[in-house]
């Protein structure tokens, strides 16, 4: 059996959590630990860019690493990765002298192999050690697989990757992928292993490969606290107590603990990673994760929808993101079209004439209820709840454009439902079209607030009462009536409530709005 190393990537895969911004003094601590841990290889960050912050992992220049590796600890192996959808250039690499990182890991797609071959070649010719990272490895087919491994075969790397980076391979299509590896890769190159846990496949298939006690080296790529998007990666400190307690290895768990509890901890507080359903769904949908993570932002789409949407998704588009690919994907989702001239017709016809309430659920209802019931129990207020049942009002009507939402309001009232067209799931007794009342912002598109009053003034209402819209608040804390309603805008606050004061100053252009509780929102 050939050797087994662990390498941590925690600040450089880690760091897609937090944009790499970990601060100088938690990355110069964070390798004193990871050093006395006894692992092999300590990947410190990205070696890309074109400027150096001493708080970010990311380095734009070899040299640019020694500020946080120096003293180096003998025997600890310093990685940095380059990828090459933006690789450094070549000319700014300078022979290796062992002042700086040890090694250079290139990852690459399919589509960039032949400029990775180059990148390789002038790598190992400057004396930096070379793991080739074939990213997305379960995309090749068998024959493109062989063919990229014994192409570089030629360069003799030190190291080559298997990169499961959508987080989808399962054990049997692992070890299909590690046999053609293994049966392939030139003799002396060291066998790796890097994981995404977006299925919850990464300690088994680490396991898996461990245990096939093959002949040449292999690496296993970890986290330390499991830290990576989405759903994370390997844990480190559970793989390293995996290996001691089957392999008599001697890797010292307590430094990992210590940088979960002194780094980590916080970072994980404001920013959760860790196995969730929409990364299960992106996972099983062979879409990026930063599909799932972005939709789940949104918080309007059920497991139907979010399955609908991405299943929707050209193949060609499921393993490239972009924002903006997101954005018209769920657009195009939502603007489920329908004639809603009927539905229109019979609202306005209940409106005319009257007095309407918009009862949204911020926590400021509790304070004006004497107020609110009041305006309410008048025989010229027409009351129309957003998202929620009421509370301590019965309301005439109920309005949700978020499947989410209304799913919790079904069979709780008895008042009349509107509904917007892209809640496919939903039976409301009103429904009308998305797409004539949803916002052109994306971060608002589909704000049932907004879309409500954009909805009364094409019926010709002109004077509405609001309540209990208040805005979201920069403190993460509970902006809502009740607290099942909660969701955690803190972090788009600023974005969120100027985007929508904008609408609503548009909609006060058209018809007069007084709110009658307190908002965070501003009216021009």
């Amino acid at each position: 059996m050939g050797n087994v190393y662990l390498l941590d990537c925690t600040l450089r895969d880690g760091g897609y959590v937090n944009e790499w911004r970990f601060g100088e003094d938690t990355i110069k601590g964070f390798g004193k630990k990871i050093a006395m841990t006894g692992i092999e290889y300590y990947e410190v960050g990205f070696l890309k860019g074109d400027s150096y912050d001493p708080d970010v992992a990311k380095f734009p220049t070899v040299e640019s690493f020694k500020n946080v590796i120096e003293p180096k600890a003998p025997g600890l192996i310093y990685v940095g990765m380059l990828d090459m959808s933006a690789p450094v250039a070549l000319e700014s690499i300078p022979p290796y002298d062992g002042s700086s990182i040890d090694m250079i890991r290139v990852i690459f797609k399919k589509n960039k192999a032949d400029e990775a071959y180059i990148y390789c070649k002038k790598i190992l010719e400057l004396g930096y050690k070379l793991s080739v990272n074939f990213v997305g490895t379960d995309s090749y087919s068998d024959s493109e697989f062989i063919d990229g491994i014994l192409r570089f075969n030629e360069l003799m790397p030190d190291a080559m990757a298997i990169v499961d980076t959508f987080g989808l391979i399962k054990k049997k299509q692992f070890l299909r992928l590690v046999y053609i590896a293994d049966n392939n890769m030139a003799p002396g190159i060291t066998l790796c292993y890097h994981g995404h846990n977006n299925l919850q496949q990464a300690f088994g298939n680490a396991e898996a490969l461990v245990e096939l006690n093959l002949k040449r080296d292999i690496c296993i790529d970890a986290c330390v606290f499991g830290m990576g998007r989405g759903a994370g990666n390997l844990n480190l400190e559970l793989f390293a107590e995996y290996m001691n307690e089957n392999y008599d290895t001697e890797y010292r768990i307590e430094p990992m603990l210590q940088i979960m509890d002194e780094y980590l901890n916080e970072i994980y507080r404001g920013k959760f990673w860790g196995y969730s359903l929409p990364l299960y769904l992106s996972a099983s949908y062979h879409c990026h994760p930063n599909y799932a993570i972005y939709l789940e932002e949104k918080n309007s789409l059920t497991v139907k929808s979010f399955s609908e949407l991405l299943n929707s998704i050209p193949d060609d588009d499921k393993a490239a993101f972009s924002k903006d690919k997101a954005e018209k994907y769920y657009r195009e989702y939502q603007e489920n079209y329908i004639d809603d001239k009927a539905a229109s017709d019979a609202l306005s016809a209940r409106f005319t004439g009257r007095n309407i309430l918009l009862l949204a659920p911020g926590k400021s209802l509790n304070e004006y209820e004497d107020k609110i019931r009041e305006l309410s129990s008048s025989d010229d207020t027409v009351t129309i709840a957003v998202n929620f049942c009421g509370g301590f009002i019965t309301p005439d009507f109920v309005f949700s454009s978020n499947m989410r939402r209304y799913a919790k309001m079904i069979g709780k009232t008895s008042a009349a439902s509107i509904t917007t067209s892209n809640m496919k799931e939903a039976s409301g007794d009103y429904v009308i079209n998305f797409a004539s009342y949803s916002s052109s912002k994306p971060e608002i598109i589909d704000n049932s607030a907004l879309m409500l009053l954009k909805f009364l003034a094409s019926t010709g209402v002109r004077h509405v009462y609001i309540a209990g819209m208040d805005g979201i608040s920069t403190l993460k804390s509970n902006d809502y009536y009740d607290d099942n309603l909660d969701y955690d805008f803190s972090s788009q606050a600023e974005t969120r409530n100027k985007l929508i004061s904008e609408e609503i100053s548009e909609i006060s252009k058209r018809m007069e709005l007084e709110f009658i509780t307190p908002t965070e929102y501003t009216i021009a």
